[in-house]
């Protein structure tokens, strides 16, 4: 447990320190390009969203999902050399076929940009920015599928720290081109975000090539071939990297929705950057961790200690993601208002860019697609949980399947309540979605006698009565909002912070008191 938690520390402290940097990140796009009535905000954001989820599915957990269980069976055997053999093969296909799926989106990028944001083709500033944006950007995916291959090594054998830390090179690279034009034309702006989005893949992949070669994992390039190890990554892989990208595929099928409502994609990537903070630092985390923690067990014989295991990342994920999806519902629009308004705004004036783009409107939708993605929070920290426990078993056709549910129901709701309530069927039909989905993979996980939650009930409720504590006392902030902020020289991002501060403070001193979380939890870390 001690091991688990130690890395679980490691890649949750980088990654918090990157998903920081992409706070920041966040903050200075908000205060430069805004979101509603600007173009070069939505062209932006859909051109990024290609990439960038190929970059989630690559290097956080999708291809993983697939490559590490093999690579580590290899390397069980106390053969290296087969498991860098095998690590070759699969680098060899990967390079030929995102190669050349990156060649091709870039000679017919206006074609996926439509199929991307079909509301951009009655657009034509809009179209034609996302397109110039896209080509610019997208040879990022082949550097990420390096990447993906050489941390799924390191995750293998139990080195997190390089992978977990190569995403900072993004936001760092996003940041410095901000900086550079802040005081120029927005369409600048964008342009120097797309080929610093470029190089920041580079510098990702000499991260990754580095790391590999201190581990003696460095591999050699070779033709393709269809050894029996690379067909079973495919037979293996085919469903793992489908079961694992439901949450990223639903992204996709959202950014298309929204498109149709002129601000609508901004606003989803503004909220996307807030609830992917839990998301990242407790869910994928998690899922980097477990699976290979459980497959060592199973692989040993040790079905006890992989089942410990598991009920630990459960307990573990719900501890910190019930809180924070109960924040983002209780302080959606306070949040955008303090974050992405005020201290974007006083971030802009400090680099001579003038007041913040983020309106008064922006503010009010990113709240309320917020107050909804709240509620999925642990929902998309619980698939990636549970997900491990099938991929460490070498069964992805199971998830695969749930996934697919998940990602046709996003798609019906999405689409079916569109003319409702416009772009917040997107976060609706993925919360409803992720929801179904976890409910289906732990059901299964206990038919099969996995694991079992009864025992689990005492810590459980603990977490709830924390949780509805927490949820109490934001509630009473919110009601002395005006005469906090008076006090704090009328800065709400200072109020929030503090606010934010003292529920944290409040909710781990009842979790230790209820139980919910022991401190022996922590002592490995």
């Amino acid at each position: 447990m001690r091991s688990l938690l130690k890395s679980l520390a490691t890649v949750s402290g980088l990654t918090l320190l990157s998903r920081l940097f992409g706070f920041v990140r966040q903050l200075i796009l908000a205060g430069v390009l805004g979101a509603s009535g600007n173009p070069v905000a939505d062209a932006f954001m859909a051109a990024f969203r290609l990439p960038n989820m190929f970059r989630r599915l690559l290097a956080e957990g999708s291809f993983q999902a697939a490559f590490v269980p093999l690579f580590q069976g290899a390397e069980a055997d106390g053969d290296r050399e087969a498991a860098k053999a095998f690590a070759e093969d699969i680098l060899a296909w990967l390079v030929l076929i995102l190669t050349t799926l990156s060649a091709l989106i870039m000679i017919f990028t206006p074609v996926a940009i439509s199929i991307l944001t079909s509301g951009f083709r009655d657009d034509p500033e809009r179209f034609d920015l996302a397109v110039l944006y896209a080509r610019i950007m997208f040879p990022y995916l082949a550097c990420m599928s390096v990447v993906g291959l050489y941390g799924g090594m390191l995750n293998a054998i139990g080195r997190f720290a390089v992978a977990a830390a190569a995403p900072l090179l993004l936001n760092i690279c996003m940041i410095t081109a901000m900086l550079a034009t802040a005081r120029m034309e927005v369409e600048v702006t964008g342009l120097y975000l797309s080929v610093g989005i470029l190089i920041s893949g580079v510098l990702q992949l000499l991260a990754l090539v580095w790391g590999a070669a201190r581990s003696q994992l460095l591999l050699r390039l070779r033709l393709p071939r269809f050894s029996r190890a690379a067909k079973r990554m495919l037979a293996l892989g085919t469903p793992g990297f489908i079961a694992a990208s439901a949450l990223q595929v639903n992204a996709i099928v959202g950014t298309n929705i929204a498109s149709q409502q002129n601000g609508a994609v901004s606003w989803l990537a503004y909220a996307d950057q807030l609830y992917q903070l839990p998301l990242g630092m407790i869910g994928i985390a998690l899922g980097v961790v477990l699976m290979p923690a459980i497959g060592r067990a199973l692989k040993s014989g040790d079905e006890l200690k992989a089942r410990r295991t598991l009920e630990q990342g459960f307990l573990t994920a719900l501890f910190f993601a019930l809180p924070a999806g109960a924040g983002l519902v209780v302080l959606g629009e306070f949040v955008a208002e303090a974050l992405f308004q005020d201290l974007a705004g006083l971030a802009t004036r400090s680099l001579g860019a003038g007041r913040s783009a983020f309106n008064d409107r922006d503010v009010e939708m990113v709240g309320a697609a917020l107050f909804i993605f709240g509620f999925g929070v642990p929902a998309f920290v619980l698939q990636k949980v549970f997900a491990a426990a099938f991929f460490a078993r070498e069964d992805t056709a199971t998830p695969m399947k749930f996934a697919l549910v998940s990602i046709t129901l996003n798609a019906v709701i999405s689409i079916a309540f569109f003319p409702v309530i416009a772009f917040l069927s997107v976060p609706a039909g993925t919360v409803v979605a992720s929801w179904t989905e976890v409910a289906l993979l732990s059901t299964t996980l206990r038919r099969r006698g996995v694991v079992q939650f009864r025992h689990l009930f005492g810590r459980l409720l603990g977490i709830a009565v924390s949780t509805a504590a927490l949820v109490a006392a934001l509630l009473a902030a919110l009601r002395y909002r005006a005469e906090a902020e008076a006090a704090l020289f009328g800065q709400s991002w200072l109020l929030l912070f503090a606010v934010a501060g003292a529920g944290a403070v409040l909710y781990l001193v009842l979790g230790f008191l209820l139980r919910a979380i022991r401190l022996r939890d922590f002592r490995g870390a």
